[in-house]
């Protein structure tokens, strides 16, 4: 006999706007399957390989915006879910991530598939809860629903974010024959509103009156949505005000000749660190991390300055060590009321025009370098990014994938959105997560990945939703290149075995066992006749690998460096 409370968890799920599931196969959280995979309103998808499925719900739930459901078995497949679950924290994407377990009186007695799971994520999650055991009681049956409440209106409530509910579930997990098996028509719902997260009028007038202070103003976003609504107001706010606004790819707010989206570019050039006319006396900072090292680099080297970060609740990082303040509104409510009759604000002319003429420098630079150099992985990154089709997903993979795309950028392309995982920036889950997105969109969805991060997460294709609007590059230098491009493991005889850890697999046969049409190339040429294909919507599937050396990829990309040096100034 399944416990009804547990049967009710999926009907309760599914009234407050849960309708994504990824399961993973077991015994012990059997009850819970057969819950989700009966109720009607669910779409309930199965993955065998913990870390994968994870991953997969964390890129539905940042295509769809609402909480995806884990449901995993007993054991150390509850542990396989940890990785996404902390990417999952980092970057505030909701999910509700349900691990089966024994009964407590059997935790430590070696039986099977037994570990300590309650509170397994630590502080990964916003919370942790402990299913009831037994309830018989009304009691229990009350706090059964009141706790799946508590936990769903958590994980939406901002910063939204993962939260574990651990379930023992005793035998038997199936129903006995002619058992009936139906949902509740009366759960226990519990509604929460969300905060307007408003200022008082009086602390809007008094930062007017301090914004009118200074004249070197500085808007960075870090990795954020795509949101015109908040573009605009931003647009608004530097026109008001002469504030310059840097925008990194993963922020989604670039807009050629409008923002500055080659800072990573030409703040390569060390000596530019130093430039008084770069230099702001209040930099306004929303969302989450940069990718940048160069900006983040620049913005510590900036003393005794004014930094305001804009962000409604939670955590506040101090990344730049120049924390000032913290304004708890909205990003887009902020610039709306400060870009309100701004014309009295305007900052240093000379301040913006330094800013874009140096953005100016960066993009010639850039694409006069990648013209003339010899084919590789930068360059075959530059051909496929300026060959995405517009209003049309990127993922990016970390290592090189991400660091490249930062410097060459999307601006030109329009409504390209850009995703990466930059909560933990580890490579383990960036296939799976580019999966989960394409099932949750009709959008065609790139992902550019190294051949280390593709490899690592090979079971992101190991199930049967294969999206016909996936797309994968593959940039395969058969090894760890970025510990190449690092001075410090570069200069070490263990650089080749244990850093980069040469390997010479393909990715030809993961392409074809999970059948993906593949592709292999390694000239500029053939690269560029394969694209416009391997970008078409009717096809199904596809994937290129880009087959590269990984000294030569050193050499073109020092030689790169060396230009920027060379070639930007003030």
């Amino acid at each position: 006999m399944i416990l009804q409370a547990v049967i009710d968890i999926a009907e309760i799920c599914a009234r407050k706007g849960v309708e994504d599931i990824v399961l993973s196969p077991g015994s012990r959280c059997a009850p819970l399957t057969l819950a989700f995979a009966r109720h009607p309103q669910l779409r309930v998808r199965t993955v065998p390989d913990e870390r994968s499925a994870a991953f997969i719900g964390l890129g539905i739930a940042q295509q769809t915006g609402k909480p995806v459901v884990l449901v995993c078995t007993s054991g150390t497949a509850a542990y396989n879910y940890a990785p996404a679950v902390a990417e999952a924290f980092y970057q505030n994407i909701p999910m509700l991530v349900l691990t089966a377990d024994r009964p407590p009186e059997w935790i430590d007695q070696l039986d099977g598939q037994t570990i300590r799971q309650s509170h397994i994520y630590g502080g990964h999650v916003k919370r942790s809860f402990d299913f009831p055991v037994d309830t018989e009681h009304s009691d229990a049956q009350w706090y059964a629903s009141r706790l799946l409440n508590e936990a769903l209106n958590e994980v939406m409530s901002f910063p939204e974010g993962p939260v574990q509910v651990n379930i023992p579930l005793r035998e038997p997990f199936y129903p006995e024959p002619g058992e009936e098996f139906a949902y509740s028509s009366n759960v226990k719902i519990i509604e929460e509103l969300p905060s307007g997260f408003g200022l008082p009028s009086n602390v809007w007038n008094n930062l007017k009156k301090e914004l009118q202070q200074y004249k070197r103003v500085l808007v960075v976003a870090g990795q954020g949505r795509r949101n015109e609504l908040l573009y605009s107001a931003i647009q608004r706010f530097c026109q008001a005000t002469g504030a310059v606004f840097v925008a990194d790819t993963i922020s989604n707010q670039q807009v050629a000749g409008e923002t500055i989206n080659y800072h990573d570019v030409f703040l390569g050039a060390k000596h530019l660190h130093e430039a008084e006319r770069l230099k702001p006396d209040l930099f306004i900072t929303f969302h989450k991390s940069l990718i940048s090292k160069n900006l983040k680099l620049f913005l510590r080297k900036q003393k005794g300055l004014q930094h305001w970060h804009v962000q409604q609740a939670g955590m506040v990082a101090d990344t730049f060590q120049s924390l000032t303040r913290i304004i708890r509104t909205t990003p887009q409510d902020f610039f709306q009321n400060l870009g309100q009759n701004g014309e009295g604000l305007q900052v240093s002319p000379t301040f913006s025009h330094a800013w874009f003429e140096l953005e100016n420098q960066g993009k010639s630079v850039l694409e006069r370098f990648l013209k003339n150099s010899s084919f590789s992985e930068f360059k075959a990154c530059h051909q496929v990014l300026r060959s995405l089709p517009s209003n049309s997903l990127l993922h990016l993979a970390n290592s090189m994938s991400v660091r490249y795309a930062n410097l060459i950028g999307v601006a030109e392309i329009e409504g390209v959105e850009v995703f990466a995982n930059r909560g933990t920036s580890g490579i383990d889950g960036s296939t799976s997560t580019a999966v989960g997105s394409a099932l949750s969109t009709d959008k065609l969805v790139t992902l550019v990945t190294g051949d280390m991060a593709f490899l690592y997460d090979r079971n992101a294709l190991w199930h049967n939703y294969l999206p016909k609007n996936l797309r994968i590059v593959v940039l395969n230098n058969h090894g760890g290149g970025i510990f190449r491009m690092i001075e410090g493991p570069r200069s070490q005889p263990e650089l080749r075995p244990f850093f980069e850890t040469e390997q010479r697999q393909t990715a030809q046969k993961t392409a074809e066992d999970m059948g993906l049409t593949y592709h292999r190339v390694s000239e500029e040429l053939d690269l560029a006749a394969l694209l416009p294909s391997f970008f078409d919507p009717t096809q199904g599937a596809q994937l290129i690998e880009i087959e590269t050396d990984s000294a030569e990829n050193f050499g073109i990309f020092s030689s790169y460096r060396e230009q920027v040096a060379k070639d930007i100034k003030l």
